[in-house]
């Protein structure tokens, strides 16, 4: 999910189960990479065996870097450490913010937490705005792929059916992927994975009172009917540094017999280039850990994945 070469250590990684120290190397792939999204800054290397902070390393020179859009101080930023005022409670629920992490207590160290997976070679919050955990919800919304008649694909191989998702194209990176968000202060997940969707993959935010209105109701069949947690907890994000990462809760709501779905009109919002139906399987690339949490629908759903033979996942 991570990188070619890291794929095969991840086959049996439930949700929300964070990697032992041993497999934390694996961890880290898109959160080392350079330069930093949307800047010329440069990430110190950080080799693969010296990623997790159990490993001594006392010449690790972190670059210090946090975005001009954070230290602007928009209202989903935290201020500095060292600011008047600013003395956040990490390891807990902050007034409205949530400060814990999915995996438990992370480290603070000089007053700053510490990425539970290990170093990025980044110091400081870069795009994110909140030190330490920062959360996010993405729905994988899914149906079966459907001939003209109305059955069931299955793919020529395999023979399992095809399932597809609703994907959008990130305007920031150009990459495909699950039409998720940050959770607002104060709010539920279960709030935020139906709001994101409605912004990412509807405009609903363009839509006038009376189209919103309908496109509510026909969301609300959707996503108050049965679904599954596919992950929870930490993602290798691009934009994660040893002080702030992202963490996120990928929820699988799936229609059944379409009805739901199938005449919703698909249209990209702002943060969204496109957004399209796509077939799910392993050739697929997403951005961040997305391409994992879709293996995982697709097993639980018994859909096609992969023509490989793979072993089987006992959890």
């Amino acid at each position: 999910p991570f990188s070619n070469s890291s794929a095969a250590h991840w086959p049996c990684l439930g949700p929300g189960k964070m990697p032992s120290s041993y497999n934390v190397k694996f961890h880290h792939s898109k959160a080392l990479t350079s330069p930093y999204p949307g800047s010329q800054v440069e990430r110190s290397q950080v080799p693969e065996d010296k990623v997790g902070w159990m490993i001594e390393w006392k010449d690790y020179k972190p670059v210090e870097y946090t975005a001009g859009s954070v230290l602007a101080g928009p209202n989903w930023a935290d201020p500095q450490i060292n600011d008047e005022g600013f003395s956040p409670r990490f390891n807990e629920r902050d007034g409205e913010v949530e400060r814990k992490s999915l995996h438990g207590l992370y480290v603070v160290e000089n007053g700053r937490p510490r990425n539970p997976a290990g170093r990025t070679g980044l110091t400081g919050r870069g795009l994110l705005g909140r030190w330490g955990p920062n959360h996010a919800a993405d729905p994988v919304v899914t149906r079966w792929k459907r001939d003209g008649s109305g059955n069931k694909v299955a793919h020529p191989v395999t023979g399992r059916n095809i399932l597809q998702f609703i994907a959008i194209k990130r305007k920031d990176c150009g990459e495909w992927a699950i039409p998720g968000g940050m959770v607002d202060p104060g709010e539920k997940i279960s709030a935020t994975l139906k709001r994101e969707f409605e912004e990412e993959a509807l405009n609903c935010l363009q839509k006038s009172p009376e189209e919103r209105a309908e496109l509510e109701k026909r969301l609300h069949r959707l996503f108050s009917q049965e679904h599954f947690v596919v992950y929870r907890g930490y993602v290798d994000d691009p934009r994660n540094t040893d002080n702030a990462w992202m963490e996120t809760e990928a929820v699988n709501y799936h229609d059944e017999t379409g009805e739901t779905m199938d005449n919703l009109p698909l249209e990209a919002g702002d943060d969204a280039g496109m957004v399209k139906w796509v077939d799910i399987s392993e050739e697929l690339k997403l951005y961040a850990s997305h391409s994992y949490f879709i293996k995982l629908v697709s097993e639980k759903r018994g859909a096609h994945w992969s023509q490989d033979p793979a072993p089987e996942c006992h959890q």
